[in-house]
């Protein structure tokens, strides 16, 4: 097989035209805005499904007893719209919600309001997936999601927004404020589980996707099955905003669980609904033989000894997959998959001599290019590079000269303007080629950081929401200081912080050996009294914390002790 194959695939340069609003795209990811517009399906003749008002889909199935609402949304206001739409086709009261996964509970309050004890229903892990998003790696997850997503992207011109692979955009603009309404399920599963909800039988069953929480919710009466498995684009087995493993065979398991039930209609949470059985049967076969395809070749490659980029080029999804838009690399891209299907099997490390122990940066760089004859010969077979169209190539080369020097926050990622510039074209040639919203969004969103068009340095900060906290207990928030610790400010520190919340609750950190340890030491010696609505603003950065004890809202039992414990975490507030 070619090598180059995998280049016509993921991105195929002179595959480019001009979108509606000025966007440079492939004609298929512009053709594919199309499917996701505004537009409420009939589904059958009890049921409704709203593409495009948001990211995710709102669904609407019709019982002898009232409506229930399928997913609502990342807001209130989203939930709000899809209310009025619905309105405009049924007047039955509301008899129930159910979430199909934690991606899309943001608008259910805006239920509430119309009725005040709606029985929610959910896996019961939506919660704890929740709660993992909004703490110790939100920096990184929020950094991912402006990056995938598009949220920093101009909406016109070559650079402007096209979609988001799965819907038309992350957050609706005409939904500001983006009110969250989030209501935990009061009645949970984590199990094949059936239930009668507004006057029909409904059975859940767990199909883990891209959410370990997600369930394919089954109405027998009607021949009706809502899913979060069976996309409007191959199925994202890597996300590009960074996620954990999605095993391929979890995945396979559930569509075939699914296809086993014989629908006559499916619902998703993204994308348009189908309709008839053969259409049905068809398309989850198709999926589920996508996903197997990527798997097994993965496997087949790796058992004979290739490395992880000779895998790559050997793998090329099938042109019978082409057929359909449920099975085109709209989202993301196979050669990522494949990388991602390796590295959940075996690891980072890919027999690839090179790959032990690797020169780290900024040094590799700096030895690439003197090897290369300096930087003259680096920034002409860069240019060379670009006229010809070889993006891969110009981005690697291009990538030496911005990270062969650290930046002022010690990165390396610097570069001279015009060396930052030709990664950023680097970048912008693969955007305009490629099928893929993530890596059209995600190359064009470093493409503006690198042109100093926008700056990302705020994403790259652990900061975090005080509404977050919040949410929480106050003892919970002191042990995410962990993961904030500076080994070299710790030194050899061995010292226990007892903080005491003068609304209730006391939790103890101890640093040792460079690490800091949540625990519930009572006799700590060193200890910060405070209510818990101040602390979150000190981990906010809204309020310092000398800032606080000049106020008086903090009290310490030495403050010249506490200072010292806390200047070890890599947090402004608490080191000023």
């Amino acid at each position: 097989m070619n090598t180059n194959d995998t280049i016509v695939d993921s991105f195929a340069p002179g595959s480019t035209i001009t979108g509606p609003s000025g966007q440079l795209a492939h004609p298929e990811t512009i053709e594919h805005s199309k499917r996701l517009v505004k537009t409420l399906y009939r589904v059958g003749d009890n049921a409704w499904s709203l593409v495009g008002n948001g990211l995710s889909n709102q669904s609407f199935i019709e019982g002898p007893e009232g409506l229930i609402v399928i997913d609502t949304g990342e807001c209130d206001e989203e939930m709000a719209a899809a209310l009025a739409a619905i309105r405009e086709e049924t007047s039955a009261p509301l008899a129930a919600c159910i979430y199909t996964h934690f991606h899309y509970v943001g608008g259910t309050q805006a239920l509430l309001a119309e009725k005040a004890d709606l029985p929610i229903w959910g896996h019961a892990g939506i919660q704890a997936n929740l709660d993992r998003f909004g703490g110790e790696i939100a920096p990184r997850v929020t950094r991912g999601l402006v990056h995938q997503f598009a949220i920093t992207m101009p909406q016109e011109g070559p650079d402007g927004v096209v979609n988001v692979g799965l819907g038309n955009f992350f957050r609706n603009p005409d939904h500001a404020p983006f009110t969250n309404g989030y209501v935990p399920a009061m009645h949970t599963f984590d199990g094949p589980t059936k239930a009668t909800i507004a006057g029909l039988d409904v059975e859940f069953y767990p199909a883990p996707s891209d959410a370990t929480d997600s369930a394919t919710i089954w109405f027998p009466q009607l021949r009706l099955a809502v899913n979060n498995l069976l996309w409007p684009a191959l199925f994202n087995v890597f996300a590009i905003r960074g996620e954990e493993y999605r095993d391929p065979r979890v995945l396979i398991r559930g569509l075939d669980e699914m296809a086993e039930l014989g629908a006559d209609h499916l619902i998703g949470a993204h994308g348009p609904p189908l309709s008839g059985q053969a259409e049905i049967a068809q398309c989850s076969r198709d999926y589920r033989d996508s996903i197997q395809f990527m798997w097994d070749q993965t496997v087949r490659c790796a058992n004979r000894g290739l490395t992880l980029n000779e895998i790559i080029a050997a793998i090329q999804l099938p042109e019978y997959f082409k057929q359909h838009y449920t099975t085109q690399q709209l989202y993301g891209v196979v050669e990522h998959h494949v990388r991602q299907i390796y590295t959940g099997l075996f690891g980072w490390f890919d027999e690839d001599e090179a790959n032990l122990f690797p020169v780290p940066a900024p040094e590799r760089s700096q030895k690439l290019i003197e090897g290369f004859g300096g930087l003259d010969k680096v920034r002409a077979a860069i240019d060379a590079a670009l006229a010809a169209g070889d993006y891969r190539w110009a981005i690697e080369m291009a990538s030496w000269l911005v990270r062969s020097e650290r930046n002022a926050r010690g990165r390396a990622d610097a570069g001279a303007p015009e060396d930052r510039q030709r990664l950023a074209t680097a970048l912008r040639g693969v955007a305009y080629a490629t099928t893929s919203a993530n890596v059209r969004n995600w190359s064009l969103t470093r493409a503006l950081e690198l042109d100093g068009s926008s700056n990302l340095e705020r994403f790259r900060t652990h900061r975090f929401q005080k509404r977050e906290l919040a949410r929480r207990p106050a003892v919970e928030s002191v042990g995410l200081l962990r993961v904030l610790l500076l080994p070299e400010r710790a030194g050899d520190m061995e010292q226990t912080l007892r903080v005491i919340f003068t609304d209730g609750g006391d939790v103890s950190l101890t640093i040792r050996h460079g690490v800091a340890v949540p625990g519930n030491r009572q006799d700590a010696a060193v200890t910060l009294s405070v209510a818990s609505d101040h602390w979150f603003d000190m981990m906010a950065g809204k309020l310092s914390l000398n800032q606080a004890l000049a106020d008086g809202v903090a009290e310490t039992s030495n403050d010249a002790d506490v200072q010292s414990f806390l200047r070890c975490f890599d947090l402004e507030s608490l080191n000023s």
